[in-house]
């Protein structure tokens, strides 16, 4: 993938985002059926059990995850969220101030697949339904790889398709047809919401993307299937 064709697509994507931070939970609630906030709370569940992590929260939008990892009155963690789109940011910095959480986090502008951070700086590096978003999923994944320290892990969440024929088939009408509907109606952005369903459609199947994440030099890669396969768990370790 040339330069040129990356920035082209991250370009796409911030503004993309930009165009639909305003509505962007509510719509996540609704169009989900709530099971977003199940989804966070599987990858909430896969924590190490320490309550002084330094983590980096990528994709981070509107904060979701961000402050989810900070629920716990007793965490001393501490997350940066990083995202390209600075009205998500603007989003997130709104709801960190609502929290009261400014001193347990930052955000930062910034491509997941050009981070500024030394090597070897975090315990956890998180993504929630982002690395199908990525310009260049191999750098992306290399780039988590380098901030982690040995030892750590990364908590993917992303979407997928679900192994059931009369389920999946179900999934992809309603994906592909009432979804970017319903959406287009609250939030006048149509074509963000088919390419939601188009982004998803081409993501590596768990078994390549597994592959992949080795290929970044991930290891002990384990998997959890949410919601009959509509969202995957990847649990994986940077070991040395």
């Amino acid at each position: 993938m040339t330069e040129g064709h990356t920035q082209e697509t991250r370009n796409r994507v911030r503004s993309m985002f930009d165009a639909i931070a305003f509505r962007y939970d509510c719509l996540n609630r609704m169009l989900s059926f709530r099971r977003d906030v199940a989804w966070r709370k599987a990858l909430i569940g896969a924590l190490p059990f320490a309550n002084r992590l330094r983590i980096l929260d990528l994709a981070t939008g509107t904060g979701d995850v961000l402050l989810a990892l900070l629920a716990d009155r007793n965490s001393e963690n501490y997350v940066v969220g990083a995202d390209i789109s600075m009205s998500m940011l603007r989003g997130a910095r709104a709801k960190i101030r609502r929290a009261h959480k400014e001193s347990q986090s930052g955000l930062v502008a910034a491509a997941a697949e050009a981070l500024s951070f030394a090597s070897d700086q975090f315990d956890l590096v998180t993504v929630a339904f982002g690395v199908r978003n990525f310009s260049d999923r191999a750098a992306g994944l290399g780039e988590m790889f380098r901030v982690l320290k040995p030892g750590g892990r990364a908590l993917i969440l992303e979407f997928g398709l679900p192994r059931n024929h009369v389920v999946r088939t179900l999934y992809l009408v309603y994906f592909r047809f009432v979804l970017p509907y319903l959406a287009g109606l609250f939030s006048r952005q149509t074509a963000a919401y088919r390419y939601l369903n188009q982004s998803v459609e081409a993501f590596p199947e768990c078994a390549v993307f597994c592959e992949t994440l080795k290929e970044a030099g991930f290891q002990r890669i384990a998997v959890q299937q949410l919601t009959f396969g509509v969202a995957t768990l990847y649990i994986a370790y940077k070991t040395h």
